[in-house]
């Protein structure tokens, strides 16, 4: 078991002619089962076409009807990258990773919307992942994104961050102290965004294979409060939290779109505090969080 993808989930990558998508598809490819995983790219002006021996369609409508492919990844650069979702929406995919950043904040509110409209009116409910995160990975299975796959081991811990870096040292201390990923998940730092610390806390809270969560987050948004309320009444796992950005100034962004203080609870020691009381191991170290975790199951 793991949550959103495994070694058998079908994949299209939207943008994989470009120079980013061709390169991370590529090494998509090389893990794992990620061979038989990647099954089409889109590009309107190279239909008919193959490269890295996976055709090229011209819509993921066509890619999806000819493939089976559940799921898409976006490399598609900022201005089309809004334009891109909604094309893997309207396909009616499961899941959409969105890695591209740098897509302006009205574009995105625009296909939120459409997205919540569409499920309103009955359509297919498609989740994304993103924009502006670096994906997911179940180890040893299939990988969609950009994380470095080498780092990565079978386990039955939970990985979830805004931080595409700090998932990679979660990852890492996980690996080295021989506990292992059940699936590792980058939300992405944009303010404007899909798949949200809840819904993943609920996913890992839910997945028989994943014994303890390591959630992390920034400052800036409600998010990580959130997950943290909902933990506190339903999560049945231990879970280690982070919060980056204890020094950050107030109005100042802080690397990610989304990592901007702008009232009082949205501050790290704000965030850690909620956590703590929910009843979160927090960490304001992250060095520690592979060793706390390790103690907790």
């Amino acid at each position: 078991m793991s949550i959103l993808i495994n070694k058998d989930t079908k994949i299209i990558t939207q943008g994989m002619t470009g120079k980013t998508g061709q390169f991370h598809t590529e090494k998509c490819q090389e893990y794992a089962n990620g061979k038989n995983c990647f099954v089409a790219g889109v590009n309107p002006k190279k239909a008919g076409e193959s490269l890295l021996g996976i055709p090229i369609f011209g819509s993921v409508k066509d890619a999806a009807a000819e493939t089976g492919a559940t799921v898409s990844v976006i490399y598609v650069p900022p201005p089309g990258a809004a334009a891109a979702i909604w094309e893997a929406v309207e396909a009616d995919l499961d899941l959409v990773v969105c890695i591209t950043e740098g897509i302006p904040v009205r574009d995105m509110l625009v296909v939120r919307n459409r997205m919540k409209k569409r499920e309103a009116a009955g359509g297919k409910k498609t989740l994304l992942l993103g924009p502006n995160c670096p994906g997911l990975i179940t180890p040893d299975e299939v990988k969609i994104g950009i994380m470095p796959g080498h780092i990565h081991r079978k386990g039955r811990i939970g990985v979830v961050s805004r931080s595409g870096t700090l998932t990679y040292e979660a990852v890492g201390q996980l690996t080295e102290i021989g506990l292992g990923q059940s699936t590792a998940v980058g939300t992405g730092g944009d303010p404007i965004n899909g798949l949200k610390h809840i819904d993943i806390m609920r996913l890992f809270n839910d997945d028989p294979d994943t014994d303890a969560v390591i959630m992390i987050g920034e400052i800036g948004g409600p998010d990580e409060a959130d997950a943290a309320v909902w933990c506190k009444a339903n999560m049945k796992k231990p879970i280690v939290g982070f919060i980056a950005g204890v020094t950050a100034p107030a109005g100042k962004r802080m690397g990610h779109a989304g990592a901007l203080i702008s009232g009082g609870a949205d501050t790290a020691d704000a965030k850690l505090a909620i956590m703590e009381e929910c009843g979160f191991t927090v960490t304001r170290d992250p060095s520690e969080m592979g060793k706390l975790i390790k103690k907790l199951i």
